[in-house]
């Protein structure tokens, strides 16, 4: 749960469920004055500066909420709120007491979106026009049931491709303004809510296609999925690992005249979770806000839950209101 870097210390675990910390200090060793069944508790004992909130979607608000009034910074697993209300409401409270409040948007933190974001910004092909992203995985439920996504409302849409709206925001630096969705969920899944989903979504003069699948019998992509994005006078083809494997990420840039090749990548010494608690301690220490801040990461919520409406309503829907909240 906590990669070894020297910034953090590790004093203390939480679980409101008593077998849960048994299991924790006999697999770990972990002494038995880290472990609490509550939060409070935890902090009175041990006086921490930071929490880390890796508790299900259905925790992440009320536990990132206990732990601000405790006067805690904040670190959240994604997607770090089941709606906009509920994610402004703890930006508003994290800015009022001057906390850190930051979501672990872990696929940020690889070589290859970090090099795409740059050639965007730098316009070597011109201005781009078109992105399609293709995601897919088989995840099967097994022979006494699934596991936890298979039994979510929307496993495809909140629990996994908020990663990749996440990275589009990043590379594109700009904010969706509609999006249409569609989403289901073939009988022989083994999902409870919908597995594949396809949408359309509009930022400005960019349009991005996005297709996600759980169940797909083609082959599997790297977690950050298969890139293609049009400009002017090529395309950049990529994927990203967005795991502990690095060598997965590769860069390829294809202009319309000259050829090919593959574009050098800058050294990431952190990816991934390490990357994401880095800048966390990295921004408490210097008293700034961190990249995937929850104040930036109200459109990643936006874009989220947008689809979710789409689908739903299997109409376009137009997202908002986020520039603003973000920019206060």
């Amino acid at each position: 749960m906590i990669p070894d870097i020297k910034e953090v210390e590790l004093v203390a675990f939480v679980d409101s469920d008593p077998y849960s910390l048994d299991a924790l200090r006999k697999e770990l060793n972990v002494p038995a004055d880290q472990c609490f069944e509550s939060l409070k508790e935890a902090v009175v004992a041990t006086q921490p500066q930071a929490v880390l909130n890796t508790t299900a979607l259905a925790g992440h608000v009320p536990v990132t909420r206990a732990a601000l009034d405790l006067g805690l910074h904040v670190l959240v697993e994604k997607p770090f709120a089941p709606n906009l209300r509920s994610a402004q409401e703890l930006v508003d409270m994290a800015a009022a007491s001057r906390l850190v409040l930051m979501v672990s948007q872990n696929y940020r933190f690889f070589p290859a979106p970090r090099a795409v974001a740059s050639l965007v910004h730098d316009a070597a092909l011109g201005r781009l026009y078109e992105v399609a992203i293709d995601f897919r995985r088989f995840s099967p439920a097994g022979p006494i049931g699934g596991s936890r996504h298979h039994l979510e409302e929307q496993p495809l849409l909140v629990d996994m491709s908020i990663h990749h709206f996440d990275l589009l925001r990043m590379i594109l630096n700009r904010e969706p303004e509609r999006i249409y969705c569609e989403a289901w969920n073939p009988e022989w899944s083994g999902f409870n809510g919908p597995s594949v989903a396809v949408a359309s979504i509009v930022f400005d003069d960019v349009v991005a296609s996005y297709r996600g699948s759980w169940v797909s019998a083609g082959p599997a992509t790297p977690w950050a999925g298969d890139w293609r994005m049009e400009f002017e006078r090529g395309e950049i083809v990529w994927t990203s690992a967005a795991d502990s494997d690095m060598t997965q990420d590769k860069v390829e840039i294809r202009p319309r005249q000259g050829e090919a090749h593959t574009a050098t990548l800058p050294i990431v010494p952190r990816p991934g979770t390490w990357g994401t608690l880095t800048e966390f301690a990295s921004a408490i220490q210097a008293g700034r806000q961190p990249e995937s801040s929850g104040r930036d990461n109200l459109g990643s919520i936006a874009l989220m839950t947008a689809a979710v409406e789409s689908a739903t309503r299997r109409a376009s829907v137009v997202i908002s209101g986020t520039e603003e909240a973000m920019a206060i």
